[in-house]
């Protein structure tokens, strides 16, 4: 076995682009242990460690060299290889001497074609510290750089300037050059608490060294020390400090040595919008606000300095400049949108262009009001609020705070909204309208916000076909499949049973009504199918994420099809309804009796869809002659009469827990029964004896796609 060392890569560089580091790590850690992997050079887990000014690899054992390399060459049939007098043909002394051996060295194997030569030969591994350099090249090539930068007068490309190069294989400094940099075992510490060389004499002592340097090497380390600084930071000003994933990712790329400031803005800038300060604080300064006991803004935020300063009241002072600026746009903006009202902004969204064939902003609200009264009226919830909260959901997109923070939009709407003395669902719901705002996010908490959310995303998958924006490949420039999830999310976790397919109808009816330019894309059904089928292949997803098996979501999705049949158009009805379907689906997959009715109901399925005559809706009670037939036709019609009112009250758990019962005499009647038999007449009423009991099954789910 051969012996194993521990192997350090370190590139030193200027800064690194902050959201490409943590990619850009792992990518150059990955490629170092394909490289290894690939010349067969046996190795322990690659760790990927790095800073603003570091990529590194460290990996605990690599084996000194490579094992033997064993190779095989074949050569010409003996046919060939030989002539009459069993001496070499010139094909022959050809290849041992493209092999550098004599013939007489050669040995000989056979295939299916005969015997025949082939040279066999055993060398020695090449050592790893040779093999390094071509590892480090082909890891670093293969990284996914977004904009490579030159320096210097030469050709050499990377993220940034490559200033140092250490390689270390045990204690040994590998030969490499990289981009002009010659290996060596001198890091370098931080730029201000240790602006000088750090001596690495052992590739295990990497980290603890640095350390000592200040700098921490190790990401999860320093993403400890960033949200531990924070968060007791935040508990000194009495408050809870809010750290996202996003902003915490990208401090901890920003530092090699984190340090807390508590900073503090004035009282006043209090009053404006607490998500446009929030958004200012993080996304612009990746700033960490602190909240109140009741998750309200306070005046404090911290800010991660990269160095421990002696004189930290001067970094607070800088941290506090900063966003003054911002704060103080965002209060003018603010207090001149409450001048002009919500009334006045909605009034000029006539003006605004929604899309070309769908007319106006304008127009889309007055869509968007009826839809939400309509479907208020279905649901129960005030209709009155629900086309007051409708009309002025646009209305913040014509505000100055919109304009200058775009993520407000709806937020912005809700305060102003509030301002202006509307009510306070009707506000709440201007905001939730955008409920869920990105995939994790919830859905609208309020029924009047989910009513809004509802109409608001049926009239813009509707306008979107109408007007054939339907997405292709990676584009989708109207947001169509975030809309259809959180449509589709809004339906089944808000509780609302609603019809989708004809709230598609009434949406795509609404289009036409108000843009008559956009009636000649529009055809009805033709577009109401596709919809229903682009909603359900995001649903699909969804449900995949839920950990609902393909198998038992397309049970449910086959049985919403028109006539059930593969290819026709679907009419599905509540989403609701389609989920309880999928809980009762996976409930009969967990019976005994699943499997074998699975498989009875596809081998029913495919009977029918061969059957050439048209198959009676009745059974002839007396044309059933064979006793498993009888006693088929007695269980399915028993089952029938007893899942009646359990199918009508969506009970479906109950209804294929009954329809379980039906496994004996289906698999009886299969055993005994000649389906297709040659008189016509009870060849039909067996068909028709099997129809029945498929459509009781797919009155809830196509169990037959369960079948292996």
């Amino acid at each position: 076995m051969s012996e194993s060392k521990p192997l350090l890569i370190e590139l030193g560089t200027e800064e690194l682009p902050v959201k490409a580091l943590p990619e850009l790590a792992r990518c150059f850690a990955d490629g170092v242990a394909a490289g290894l992997a690939k010349r067969g050079v046996a190795h322990g887990p690659a760790r990927c460690l790095y800073s603003p000014r570091r990529l590194a690899v460290l990996v605990e054992a690599v084996d000194l060299a490579q094992p033997e390399q064993r190779s095989e060459v074949l050569g010409p049939y003996l046919t060939i290889a030989l002539n009459a007098e069993g001496q070499p043909t010139p094909a022959l002394l050809g290849f041992a001497q493209k092999n550098g051996v004599d013939w007489t060295a050669l040995e000989k194997t056979s295939d299916a074609k005969g015997a025949r030569f082939v040279h066999r030969a055993v060398k020695p591994g090449a050592s790893t510290a040779e093999l390094l350099p071509a590892i480090l090249m082909d890891a670093v090539a293969a990284m996914p750089i977004p904009k490579p930068m030159r320096w210097g007068d030469h050709a050499h490309a990377f993220a940034r300037p490559l200033h140092w190069l250490l390689l270390l294989h045990g204690e040994k400094v590998v030969d490499a050059t990289l981009f002009g940099a010659k290996a060596d075992l001198m890091s370098r510490g931080h730029r201000f608490h240790h602006a000088k060389p750090v001596w690495i004499s052992r590739p295990q002592d990497y980290i603890d060294a640095l350390r000592a340097a200040h700098v921490l090497v190790d990401p999860d380390e320093r993403r400890a020390r960033v949200r531990s600084e924070v968060e007791a930071a935040a508990r000194a000003l009495g408050g809870t400090a809010r750290i996202t994933e996003d902003n915490l990712e990208q401090v901890n790329c920003l530092v090699e040595w984190p340090k807390a400031v508590a900073c503090a803005f004035e009282e006043s800038f209090l009053r404006v919008p607490q998500e446009a300060l929030i958004g200012t604080m993080e996304a612009n300064q990746k700033f960490f606000p602190v909240l109140d006991a009741e998750g309200r803004l306070t005046r404090h935020f911290i800010g991660i300095a990269n160095i421990e300063s002696g004189d930290e009241a001067e970094v607070r002072k800088g941290y506090e400049r900063v966003i003054r600026p911002r704060f103080a746009d965002a209060q003018f903006f603010f207090d001149e949108d409450l001048k002009q009202g919500l009334a006045a902004m909605n009034a000029g969204l006539a003006g605004v262009t929604y899309q070309q064939k769908l007319g106006s902003v304008a127009d889309k609200v007055a869509r968007v009001a009826a839809l939400a009264e309509s479907v208020a009226n279905t649901v129960g919830v005030d209709a009155t609020l629900a086309r007051r909260a409708a009309e002025l959901a646009k209305a913040d997109l014509q505000s100055r705070l919109v304009n200058e923070f775009p993520e407000l939009q709806g937020i912005a709407g809700r305060y102003y909204a509030a301002a202006g003395g509307e009510a306070a669902e009707v506000a709440a719901a201007i905001d939730e309208a955008y409920m869920p705002r990105f995939a994790g996010d919830a859905i609208a908490p309020s029924p009047l916000g989910r009513v809004l959310a509802v109409a608001e995303r049926v009239d813009t998958l509707a306008g979107g076909f109408a007007a054939g924006l339907k997405p292709t490949g990676n584009k989708d420039p109207f947001g169509l499949r975030r809309n259809a999830l959180g449509l589709a999310r809004t339906l089944i976790e808000g509780g609302l049973d609603l019809d989708l397919s004809a709230l598609l109808l009434d949406a795509l009816d609404r289009v036409r009504e108000r843009v008559p330019s956009a009636t000649g894309d529009v055809h009805g059904h033709h577009l109401d199918g596709e919809l229903v089928d682009f909603i359900l292949d995001r649903l699909r997803a969804y449900y995949a994420e839920r950990g609902v098996p393909g198998p038992q979501f397309e049970a449910v999705a086959g049985a919403m099809r028109a006539d059930g049949e593969p290819g026709s158009s679907r009419r599905v009805g509540s989403l609701l309804d389609f989920d309880a379907r999928l809980t009762a689906i996976a409930e009969f997959a967990k019976l005994p009796e699943a499997e074998a009715l699975a498989a009875a109901n596809k081998r029913i399925r495919n009977i029918l869809r061969k059957a050439e005559e048209a198959i009676p809706e009745r059974i002839d009670a007396a044309r059933l002659s064979e006793p498993a037939e009888k006693a088929l036709a007695e269980s399915v019609e028993a089952a029938i009469r007893e899942t009646d009112h359990a199918l009508a009250a969506r009970d479906y758990v109950g209804v294929l827990r009954r329809l379980a019962w039906l496994r004996e005499p289906v698999d009886a009647f299969f055993d005994a029964v000649m389906v297709m038999a040659e008189d016509a007449e009870l060849r039909r009423n067996r068909l028709a004896l099997l129809k029945r009991l498929s459509d009781r099954f797919l009155a809830v789910a196509d169990v037959s796609v369960l079948a292996s």
